[in-house]
């Protein structure tokens, strides 16, 4: 711990420092001083004058990484950590320590539906980023203006709706290994895209793309779909997914008024190899040897529609209209390993969330005035399908309605042209709880000499998803339940932050950004130890309203900026007390501390149209309490879990007047696969370890794209 404060204080303190690029709206360029963030905001403004400190990720960054989707995007940002599972495929966010659950994910404005909800605990490799213009990410309590569940904060996707040329057509051929694992067919990871957009006139414009990411798995030590033995060796360690995403765009616009209607597709299929092979006897003609296999299948639509425009040439509104459907099936077959064939096949829908969702705001009420307020509304209509276990291990399906309308009200005091404050309250009506409200406060003041300083008050709630509420497992003496009686979540944080920006005569640009926030959940859902089965010692275990959780973090992130070279650095302390309570047990409460470190280098070589980039994060060592049975009783031990590190690098380069681009480069320089989850535990307080799958390697890749602008 002395040594990770002292890294901190040191980073914190020094009088040259750098920070992740474009991490708490760094600058890349002086044309990017005046960049123009739409989250939260009463109407688009410039990164310097926004109320909140927003993070902005540009085109340019997406391209730089080859970033395919969410995941592959996310994981050099400092406070964000990217679990994925190579058993599902899924690939889930947290930030401040806490899950999707309490982190919303927007396109447009409009939150993006899940498995299991709306905006939360989104699978980030389910967001292709061929159609996006920018991403921009705020921090911190966002109840007011995203209601429920945004409670660490809202990463908020800005699709392209314009283009300055006629036509643009775009090409994409991305081959990548999967560690070591690379064949033209069959073997590491294929994509392929295509992009058309015409603007038609002055007014309309209109776009469509398609999008085939074909992830052929990653074997590591097992031996395939087709392998025969009995050995258990069959399968992959990270299974095959297959995705196919389209998108299309119609927008229009005239003088005050715009409308656009959006359509976005996935279809994926993730295939499930059972590494039990069945050997049946069918003389005379020798053994018959198949396997029970599963194909995971996911199908979303989306339709979102938005009006923005003036009232008596005054009052400005914006309202959106969205339809979203996602469902999960499962697909079972049997698979004839000597005829590779399968037969038996049979589907059955396990999840499925239907919705139906309208947002609008109506502001401008005293144009050119120092103060202004906006009011808006929400409404949700969520109707969730799910298979829960039942007992005696039998499937249950549950179907089930939640209702939301909020009303909210945000007001802009500019008291003076340096002095901003930002007040706002939202009520929320509940159909399947309590009704909630959140409250905020925001704080902006512009020093001289280009000092930024931000503060900000939220208070936000969550409300019980699916699995929290139903479901019910029953396995090996065991069982777990949801729970009906849960109550939201209830949350205040705290947040600050304070920017220099400098230019020198010379050219350098110096952006330097200290922040620090305190987080405090009430109520929160943990799975609990209740009591024992009637007659039986079999325990039971149900989600409750038990635990306390308290973050603090402390960041500092910083950027120099010289002609065409940019250099970033930053780090990030989060302390996470978490009291977890367990029948009679009852876990330690005192603050567990991590350290986070970023870093990247990038360098134009203007000359030949190309770009060099390496980026570098450090996750450092984690701590957090883990329940064991010790001498016949539940306590809590604490475990840790290893520290690792992330490196990339990448070149990309143009030419053929910029019809061509060419990106190559590496992910995983480092070859991460895994890292360790110790904890003492039992009589003798030997050690156990578990062993915690983070990715399948090094890996290269090399991305080909033909641009056609006319």
């Amino acid at each position: 711990m002395k040594i990770k404060i002292t890294f901190f204080t040191g980073l914190l303190f020094c009088q040259i420092s750098f920070s992740q690029e474009k991490q708490k709206d760094t600058i890349t360029s002086k044309e990017e001083l005046s960049g123009v963030v739409v989250t939260a905001q009463f109407e688009p403004q410039s990164v310097k004058k926004s109320v909140y400190d927003v993070t902005v990720i540009s085109r340019k960054d997406i391209d730089q990484q080859a970033a395919n989707n969410l995941a592959d995007l996310l994981n050099q940002y400092l406070n964000i950590t990217i679990t994925p599972s190579s058993g599902t495929g899924r690939s889930t966010v947290s930030m401040f320590g806490l899950n999707g659950e309490y982190f919303k994910i927007l396109v447009d404005n409009i939150p993006l539906v899940s498995d299991t909800s709306l905006g939360n605990s989104v699978d980030l490799t389910q967001i292709n980023l061929d159609d996006i213009e920018q991403i921009e990410i705020i921090e911190g309590s966002m109840g007011v203006t995203n209601g429920a569940n945004a409670v660490t904060g809202i990463l908020n996707i800005i699709t392209k709706k314009s283009s300055r040329y006629k036509w643009e057509i775009d090409t994409t051929l991305q081959e990548e290994t999967v560690g070591e694992e690379y064949a033209a067919f069959n073997k590491g990871r294929h994509i392929q895209s295509l992009k058309v957009a015409h603007t038609l006139n002055d007014n309309w414009f209109v776009s469509a793309g398609l999008n085939r990411n074909d992830f052929d798995g990653y074997l590591d030590n097992r031996k395939g779909k087709d392998y025969n033995n009995t050995d258990l060796q069959r399968g992959y360690t990270w299974l095959p997914k297959l995705q196919y995403i389209g998108n299309g765009m119609l927008s229009y616009r005239k003088n005050d008024f715009r409308v656009f209607y959006k359509f976005d597709y996935l279809n994926e299929n993730i295939d499930y190899y059972n590494p039990v092979v069945i050997v049946t006897t069918n003389p005379p003609f020798g053994d018959i040897r198949y396997s029970e296999d599963k194909r995971y299948l996911t199908e979303r639509i989306v339709n979102n529609l938005n009006f923005y425009g003036k009232l008596a040439s005054q009052y400005i509104y914006n309202v959106s209209f969205s339809q979203q459907k996602q469902t999960r099936s499962t697909e079972s077959f049997e698979y004839n390993l000597s005829l590779r064939q399968e037969s038996k096949e049979r589907k059955e829908k396990n999840q499925s969330t239907e919705l139906l969702y309208s947002t609008g705001t109506l502001g401008n009420f005293f144009p050119g005035k120092s103060f202004d307020f906006q009011l808006g509304y929400e409404y949700v209509n969520n109707l969730g399908f799910a298979v829960v276990n039942g007992e005696n291990q039998s499937f249950v399906p549950i179907e089930k309605r939640f209702e939301n309308y909020d009303v909210f009200l945000s007001s802009e005091i500019k008291a003076t042209k340096s002095f901003s404050i930002r007040p706002g309250v939202r009520y929320s009506f509940q159909n399947s709880f309590d009704n909630q409200y959140a409250a905020s406060l925001g704080l902006f003041y512009l020093f001289d000499k280009g000092i930024e300083v931000r503060g900000s008050v939220g208070r936000g709630f969550r409300t019980p998803d699916f699995e929290e509420l139903y479901s019910k497992i029953k396995f090996s003496g065991h069982q777990f339940y949801g729970n009906e009686n849960l109550i939201p979540e209830t949350s205040v944080s705290y947040d600050f932050s304070i920017k220099k920006m400098t230019s020198l005569k010379s050219g350098l640009m110096l952006s330097n950004n200290l922040s620090a926030s305190y987080l405090n959940v009430k109520d929160k859902i943990d799975m609990a130890f209740v009591g024992f089965e009637t007659g039986t010692t079999d325990p039971i275990y149900q989600y409750i309203n038990i635990s306390g959780y308290q973050m603090w973090n402390a960041a500092v992130t910083n950027q120099l900026n010289y002609k065409n070279l940019t250099f970033n650095l930053g780090a990030s302390l989060v302390g996470i007390s978490q009291e977890i309570q367990n029948g009679e047990s009852v876990s330690d409460d005192k603050f567990l501390c991590a350290l986070q470190i970023n870093s990247n280098v990038t360098y134009n070589l203007a000359k030949y149209n190309t770009l060099f980039a390496v980026y570098y994060k450090f996750n450092g060592k984690r701590q957090q309490f883990q329940q064991v049975t010790e001498g016949g009783e539940n306590v809590f031990k604490l475990s840790e879990l290893d520290p690792y590190s992330f490196l990339e690098g990448s070149v990309r380069t143009s030419f053929f007047k910029k019809k061509f681009d060419v990106t190559f480069g590496a992910r995983n320089i480092l070859d991460v696969t895994n890292i360790q989850q110790s904890i003492a535990s039992g009589a003798d307080a030997h050690t156990a370890s578990n062993n915690i799958l983070l990715g399948y390697g090094r890996s290269y890749y090399l991305k080909l794209t033909y641009n056609l602008n006319l």
